[in-house]
């Protein structure tokens, strides 16, 4: 390989490594769960978006093994030539059920929904108006486009619709307001109402990532848009299975006619594999167990509300959290880095979030609900967490 290029390679990885910037990404040596297994030992799980539990469920293997059997072990095709099977238009039609929508395209993950549908929905003469802290994918499907982009100051209506009326000014072909549902880094949720309800007054769409709120808001999880009483009110409700669901794969519900038009015009979707049947057999279950009960749901809720509580109790700044989410903020990236591996040392898994994933000197340890978690689970990580905090001076 080019050795000026492998120099410039390791420089870089050094300066990222000096500024306690560098992901050096742990191997799980089993299922993730509540409790998993690192390095020879057991850990509590707390940075995992396993939100339900489900990545492990019984239920969900068994579908999964009884699909492997029956279809195989792959598709063989990308989805428009060979490698659509009666199964994957079962999960489009259960996603649609679930999120009560007319019909779903199912894609290979939630990053490839948005960097596919958003180019494909955004044409030359259209603008694309943004929270300033959506997601990456966003950012990537956004920049993909030949729209005019406009940001919006996060969650800040005012704001918002100071860029509406900047677009409609500009007498474009399309506006597209595009929002997370559930802020990954801070957890907190977006106006969806108020976002809704300043689109349709400048005749803008409406686009939500709920990769955070599948699973989590709404009744039996069905999401933000759920939450809100906004179905039939959003166009384009994307979402994803690799969270809360317990599997893989990305989602975009709406319309039968914007299915079809994806399916001609998203690239991403055109030209990737599609799934296994066993994991479009597991994400199946998965839904079809939340339409049945809302147990899991709920115990993910008890177990956010009592460990956000437990923090704050014990003066940890929890920043504006409304969800599973729940970031324990030290603002200093060095000290973050340092709260994680005592964690692990104490046997707690817990992950720093540092610059470009937040905003520099805003680090933090992201810590993630799931409802696998038992009350001593949650006990015992608080104990550690408490321990080390003072240790670090992050409380008395």
């Amino acid at each position: 390989m080019n050795e000026q290029l492998q120099n410039d390679l390791r420089a870089e990885l050094e300066d990222l490594e000096s500024k306690n910037l560098l992901w050096n990404p742990k191997t799980l040596e089993g299922p993730s769960g509540a409790k998993t297994k690192i390095a020879g030992k057991e850990v509590i799980m707390l940075c995992s978006n396993n939100y339900l539990g489900l990545s492990n469920s019984r239920i969900l293997k068994r579908a999964a093994i009884g699909a492997i059997k029956k279809y195989g072990a792959g598709s063989g095709s990308v989805r428009p030539i060979a490698g659509s099977m009666d199964i994957h238009i079962k999960l489009e039609e259960t996603i649609a059920r679930f999120k009560r929508t007319e019909d779903a395209i199912y894609y290979n993950s939630g990053f490839t929904a948005n960097s596919g549908a958003i180019p494909a929905l955004v044409r030359e003469g259209d603008i694309i108006i943004s929270d300033e802290l959506n997601h990456g994918s966003i950012i990537d499907g956004t920049r993909l486009t030949k729209g005019e982009r406009m940001i919006y100051k996060h969650r800040d209506m005012n704001e918002l619709e100071t860029r509406l009326k900047e677009a409609k000014a500009k007498n474009p072909k399309r506006i597209l307001v595009i929002t997370d549902g559930v802020f990954s880094m801070d957890g907190d949720i977006a106006p969806l109402d108020r976002i809704v309800k300043l689109a349709e007054e400048y005749g803008a769409c409406t686009y939500v990532d709920d990769a955070h709120g599948d699973g989590v808001l709404g009744e039996h999880g069905r999401g933000i848009v759920n939450h809100f009483g906004l179905e039939d009110r959003v166009d384009m409700d994307m979402g994803t299975f690799s969270k809360g669901f317990g599997t893989m794969g990305g989602y975009i519900a709406g319309t039968r006619t914007l299915k079809k038009y994806l399916l001609n015009k998203s690239r991403t979707w055109l030209l990737t594999g599609s799934h296994p049947p066993g994991t479009v057999a597991a994400s199946i279950a998965s839904l079809e167990l939340l339409e049945k009960s809302d147990k899991l749901v709920k115990r993910l809720w008890r177990n956010t509300k009592s460990f956000r509580k437990r923090l704050k109790e014990a003066g940890f700044d929890t920043g504006v959290s409304e969800t599973p989410i729940i970031p324990i903020i030290t603002y200093d990236e060095s000290k973050a880095a340092k709260m994680s591996q005592r964690l692990f040392e104490e046997d707690v898994y817990a992950l720093p979030i540092v610059f470009p994933m937040v905003a520099k000197g805003r680090a933090r340890i992201r810590t993630m609900m799931s409802a696998d978690h038992s009350k001593e689970d949650l006990e015992f990580a608080i104990d550690k967490i408490t321990k080390i905090g003072k240790e670090l001076e992050l409380v008395k």
